[in-house]
């Protein structure tokens, strides 16, 4: 078994929504903003590498909108998709399984690729996991959540019939080495993928754990849809992360690739910054 990092490139985001009811004086010393009041975030995936299955776990914002919806988010630095897997000696054409975390436009925009008016799968090989409690909610998404679920990443998928659904019970196992968590607090039953590796349990956090900002309770982002599920849980994964001594991937960090975490007497904190390749 093996494991990538999988870069696809920088964002930014307001600083306020990411950090919720956090004060900007203190979350600025976090990840500091811009005179825009925007912050930078990374868009890490993972690929893993089990068996004979090659498994991408999220993979960016793609780059088949229009340069209008882009100017949103400002996408900088030199990593892609196409170039990261080619660091590890892959392309989109040998990946055997999508396993999407939940369907916001950063995290499954690459999906989907255009080509003059038409829209296809970017992984012509590739099965795409969802779960159809999660599905439902994105194709028919409510108001506030609307602009996050872009039609173009979600519904040439099931067109291509390229799609399937896991189970939503927690723990269901995906491949031979990963099982499937869920968290309900950022969206509706989001998928964190649980991977035994070398003797350890990595924890691919998705939205859940954005960065290690994120970490002391309170700092819940504002996009959640469903913030106090969303601290019930974060509390329950970070005692049980601590208990076990998981490591923890985190999809939007700047900085951090991984990290464990450790009880203080301020409550749980980040402990060990890591790296998949020093693993």
């Amino acid at each position: 078994m093996n494991l990538y990092t999988i870069d696809t490139g920088l964002f930014k985001l307001d600083g306020g929504a990411m950090f919720g009811v956090v004060p900007k004086m203190i979350w600025q010393n976090l990840n500091p903003p811009d005179a825009n009041n925007m912050c930078t975030w990374a868009m890490r995936c993972l690929l893993v590498e089990d068996g004979d299955r090659l498994i991408l776990i999220d993979n960016g914002i793609g780059n088949k909108q229009d340069d209008k919806f882009f100017s949103h988010y400002y996408l900088h630095g030199d990593d892609t998709l196409d170039k990261s897997l080619a660091k590890h000696g892959f392309s989109k054409d040998d990946i055997t399984d999508v396993f999407l975390t939940h369907l916001h436009f950063d995290h499954c925009g690459g999906s989907i690729i255009r080509e003059g008016e038409k829209l296809r799968p970017a992984f012509n090989n590739a099965t795409y996991w969802s779960n159809e409690k999660h599905w439902d909610w994105a194709v028919n998404p409510n108001d506030r959540e609307k602009a996050s679920f872009l039609k173009d990443n979600i519904l040439p998928i099931q067109e291509s019939g390229q799609l399937e659904f896991v189970e939503t019970n927690d723990g269901v196992v995906f491949s031979e080495h990963i099982k499937i968590r869920f968290a309900y607090g950022h969206t509706d039953a989001m998928m964190l993928p649980q991977i035994s590796y070398k003797d350890t349990t990595i924890l691919y956090m998705a939205d859940l754990l954005p960065s290690t900002g994120h970490i002391p309770l309170p700092y819940v982002m504002a996009y959640d849809m469903f913030p106090l599920q969303t601290l019930k849980e974060k509390k329950s994964f970070l005692q049980e992360a601590v208990q076990n001594n998981y490591i923890l991937y985190l999809e939007h960090d700047p900085i951090n690739e991984c990290c464990t975490v450790q009880q203080t007497e301020k409550g749980i904190r980040v402990g060990e910054i890591l790296k998949i390749s020093e693993l």
